[in-house]
């Protein structure tokens, strides 16, 4: 408790002495997912055009948090995998994502729009995000959604809004009096295994009719073998799902711009 209050005195101090202003900011990017159905591919054919918006307040030239609202898609299939295995189990989909995020960033080096003396810096964040997600399968050109069918024999289905710890760095330089850029990359973590509707075992058909009919079934196994899967391997409970968001934001300067107080130069 002394450490969290010694914190917070400092943060405070430095507000109080520091140079504020506002943003807002749109990104541009691309947002991707790692999971069964992509385990290892950052930057790969999997990642989908994104955008979003953020408002950040600098607390002065290191210290700010930002607020910000993200839109994205996130798919996998396990044709375009290089494993045999993944290719067998045939599973694919596509979901839109949502995210509501709020988070604190740190600037390397004293950063401000507009500055001469301060026109670049590496930065990092962390912070904490709700998401929400759908994911879907294709069947003759049609989109299902997945969750409702319980495609591996839950009792009940997952929820689709859930909570992830984003992370990540970039860079911010000025490119006008009151524009900046800003490049990011950020991983989120999650406490699901469903963003992909895949996680454990194959389910008993039967069951799958009886909590959504033949589509259950149709979209439980889809393997290209015909081998009876029940209760083989599906997914890798033991792994949670990551999804993550990269680009560009544009930043405007709101406001007029801050004075320049004691101790800081501008």
């Amino acid at each position: 408790m002394r450490s969290i209050l010694l914190t917070l005195s400092v943060l405070v101090g430095l507000s109080a002495s520091a140079q504020r202003s506002n943003e807002l900011g749109f990104f541009f990017g691309g947002s991707y997912y790692t999971g069964e159905l992509n385990p290892a591919g950052h930057f790969n054919s999997m990642t989908r055009p994104a955008g979003g918006f953020a408002y950040r307040h600098n607390f002065n030239l290191r210290l700010a948090v930002a607020a910000s609202v993200m839109f994205g898609s996130l798919q996998g299939i396990d044709a375009r995998s290089t494993s045999a295995e993944q290719q067998k189990r045939n599973l694919s989909f596509r979901s839109r994502l949502y995210e509501v995020s709020g988070r604190i960033e740190f600037n390397f080096v004293e950063y401000q729009i507009g500055s001469e003396r301060h026109e670049f810096t590496p930065f990092m964040f962390a912070g904490a995000a709700l998401f929400n997600f759908n994911p879907r399968a294709s069947v003759g050109g049609t989109w299902i959604a997945l969750q409702p069918l319980k495609t591996e024999g839950q009792t009940k289905g997952y929820m689709r809004t859930q909570l992830s710890l984003p992370f990540g760095a970039g860079v911010r330089a000025n490119v006008a009096k009151r524009i900046g850029l800003l490049l990011e990359w950020g991983l989120r973590k999650t406490f699901t295994d469903y963003i992909d509707d895949v996680s454990t075992v194959y389910a008993d058909p039967a069951l799958l009719f009886a909590n959504g009919g033949s589509m259950a079934v149709l979209l439980g196994d889809r393997s290209t073998t015909a081998t009876d899967n029940i209760g083989r391997q599906r997914g890798n409970p033991r792994a949670k799902d990551w999804y993550a968001y990269a680009g560009l934001t544009i930043t405007f300067q709101l406001g007029d711009k801050p004075k320049q107080c004691a101790g800081i130069g501008i």
